[in-house]
């Protein structure tokens, strides 16, 4: 009983009934307290966890019709940009690209001839500075093929044709803020600095990867291993979701020893081939690459965010985020070319 209470009894001689009137309310008292105090405590830690409604939000406005597939050098392709961007500063992300938050470059398109083959974009890029030696890459590219003008559409006449890319790879987009709020708001300090890009031009030959990683804007040397998501929102349960890059490094198999998941997954050895993961394989730094399989509407006007399982997909990021616990156990990570 509240000290206050008590002496009020003893000076007021307080009838019985009321005095187990007092100490009732006294008890139902330390128990809201209790309550509103584990509430508090518990919302930090719970908070950031990856969020199905979240995921869907992101896809939902990053492939909308509005946004008119993304196309690299296209406004909305900048709008996208301007969208992670905005995130990246929310979540207090150090802006780490040549101009801000922003590095740009220019683009080539190959594929097919156009007027306008040259194209300007840009990466985004955000640090989460830990304070620590050595730096985690987690990547996903934001671009798509915009009208069908640029090549690579596996529709028979795709020009003039909104492209939303909501797998691809929009999913991989959302999965990338999701783990910039997750880690940014964690109130952990890890024992390893993220740097968060979204990668312009994936779609026409890997440049915007490319051009952070002949340009970068934290050594190479300082990083110890990157994950890259791409197309990670089309969840077969039959498949499971791939992780690819499973030995381009000896540390791998520890990351991965007792792992589990709600969902079904599975490793590939490979780590060149698939996404933007390959250019930083061609630098000799480890990866791993999320992806959840081919379908029919890749690279179709018919990719879009009503097709996408938000809630295996945030299931695919909770076990990145395990794995990538896993992995800031252990130290740096060495290279292993996958033969």
């Amino acid at each position: 009983m509240n000290r206050s209470i008590v002496n009020l009894v003893a000076v007021v001689q307080l009838p019985a009934y009321l005095v187990s009137l007092a100490r009732y309310a006294q008890k139902v008292s330390m128990k809201f307290c209790f309550f509103f105090a584990l509430v508090f405590l518990v919302k930090p830690v719970f908070g950031q966890e990856p969020s199905a409604e979240q995921i869907h939000r992101h896809i939902r406005d990053l492939a909308s019709d509005k946004m008119q597939g993304r196309g690299t050098g296209s406004p909305e392709n900048a709008k996208a940009a301007h969208y992670i961007q905005k995130l990246f500063k929310k979540y207090k992300l150090t802006p780490l690209g040549s101009e801000g938050y922003y590095q740009p470059f220019t683009a080539k398109v190959r594929r097919v001839v156009v007027p306008d083959s040259l194209r300007e974009t840009r990466n985004v890029v955000g640090f989460l500075d830990n304070k620590a030696p050595y730096t985690i890459v987690i990547g996903a590219h934001y671009d798509h093929l915009g009208l069908g003008r640029q090549g690579s559409s596996k529709d028979s006449l795709p020009e003039g044709k909104i492209h939303n890319g909501a797998d691809d790879n929009a999913s991989g987009v959302a999965g990338l803020l999701e783990m910039a709020r997750y880690f940014s708001q964690n109130h952990t300090a890890e024992p390893y600095n993220f740097l968060f890009i979204a990668f312009g031009a994936e779609e026409l030959g890997l440049q915007g990867s490319r051009y952070f990683l002949n340009n970068p804007t934290l050594p190479l040397e300082k990083m110890n291993f990157m994950v890259c998501m791409d197309m990670i929102g089309r969840y077969n349960p039959e498949r499971g979701v791939g992780i690819g890059g499973y030995g381009t490094s000896d540390a791998w198999p520890t990351v991965f020893k007792g792992a589990e998941s709600s969902i079904k997954f599975f490793t590939d050895r490979a780590g060149n081939g698939g996404s933007d993961n390959a250019a930083f394989y061609a630098k000799q730094i480890p990866v791993l690459f999320f992806h959840t399989g081919g379908h029919p509407d890749y690279h179709k006007p018919t990719d879009d965010s009503e097709k996408i399982d938000v809630k295996a997909e945030e299931a695919i990021l909770r076990l990145e985020i395990k794995l990538l616990e896993n992995a800031m156990q252990l130290p740096k990570m060495t290279f292993t070319a996958v033969k």
